[in-house]
């Protein structure tokens, strides 16, 4: 078996020590090329030269930016049975995709179980979903991709960790309190949700479209507004039609709670299992896709698309 290994030159210790593990553990076994990253997207051009130069699998090392990036050079030209399986090695802060498909959220456990899935030749096929604006092209995420209040605490995440604070669960919680309290458009709703065959929605604040549940991770404690959302069926949406202090404590207090059902409530709403969604807002409003902050948009269409890629697992 042939595979690429894409990495980080910067990464941090743990994930290179991840990355020489895998190395020199597969050496014997599999014939694996080290890419290293140089910049941002640099790993999207790497995987779709794996795809080009037809490896058989393509392991990303990172977070989850890094294998939204891979995933996209995969998928350059869209699904098929003959591109490079996906293996992931956790090193990032949240590892949300890893640990929907069954991996540990950290590198050790990771290497063993992806080695032994790459020896035995294991691969499960999942499927994605995408993301497009106007005039911009398709890009597929794994998990997750937010509009509004979550996007906004993204965005402000990142300006922090360019500044050099570390990207750790308080940083998230302690930016998401500042920005609800005096960031974000708290009193006229700018969204409206159209799904093919259903009424439209209108009057909300934010909104989630998941491709997989739970939607992210506090460190160990599993955040999850569509629990019914999975690998093998459409895109969930969840909402808020109020951001006043009361109703979005209860809807958090839900998300986090051991639950097989949606948080319910008047001022939420749930879909479930659609092909297609699209958001529209009456103005520009902040957008991330798993995880990683895209700018502001008025109008994006999500669509699932079944059995997108092979994984190692």
């Amino acid at each position: 078996m042939r595979a690429m290994l894409i990495a980080n030159p910067k990464a941090t210790s743990t994930s290179r020590r991840a990355r020489d593990l895998m190395m020199r553990a597969v050496s014997g076994d599999l014939d694996v090329d080290l890419a290293e990253t140089g910049h941002r997207g640099h790993a999207t051009e790497l995987a779709r030269r794996a795809a080009v130069e037809r490896y058989d699998a393509v392991v990303a090392v990172g977070g989850d930016g890094t294998v939204n990036e891979v995933v996209n050079g995969l998928l350059a030209k869209g699904p098929s049975p003959d591109l490079p399986a996906l293996a992931v090695l956790p090193c990032g802060s949240a590892n949300v995709f890893a640990r929907a498909v069954g991996l540990p959220g950290e590198p050790v456990g990771a290497t063993r179980a992806l080695l032994a899935a790459l020896r035995a030749g294991r691969h499960r096929t999942v499927g994605l979903a995408t993301a497009c604006a106007p005039g911009e092209p398709e890009r597929y995420f794994t998990f997750s991709a937010g509009v509004g209040l979550d996007a906004e605490v993204v965005r402000e995440v990142e300006r922090r960790r360019l500044a050099g604070a570390k990207a750790d669960p308080s940083l998230y919680v302690r930016t998401a309190v500042r920005q609800f309290f005096a960031g974000t458009e708290r009193r006229r709703p700018p969204l409206t949700v159209e799904v093919p065959g259903r009424p439209t929605i209108s009057g909300l604040f934010l909104a989630f479209v998941s491709n997989t549940s739970p939607w992210t991770f506090l460190g160990p404690y599993p955040v999850n507004p569509s629990p019914r959302a999975q690998f093998g069926r459409g895109l969930d949406v969840f909402g808020m039609r109020s951001m006043d202090v009361a109703p979005v404590l209860g809807a958090l207090a839900g998300m986090l709670s051991p639950r097989s059902r949606p948080v319910r409530g008047r001022d939420v709403l749930n879909l479930h299992d659609a092909a297609q969604v699209t958001l529209r807002a009456d103005h520009p409003v902040a957008f991330q896709l798993d995880g990683e902050y895209l700018g502001e948009q008025e109008t994006i269409t999500f669509r699932s698309v079944p059995r997108a890629v092979r994984i190692v697992i």
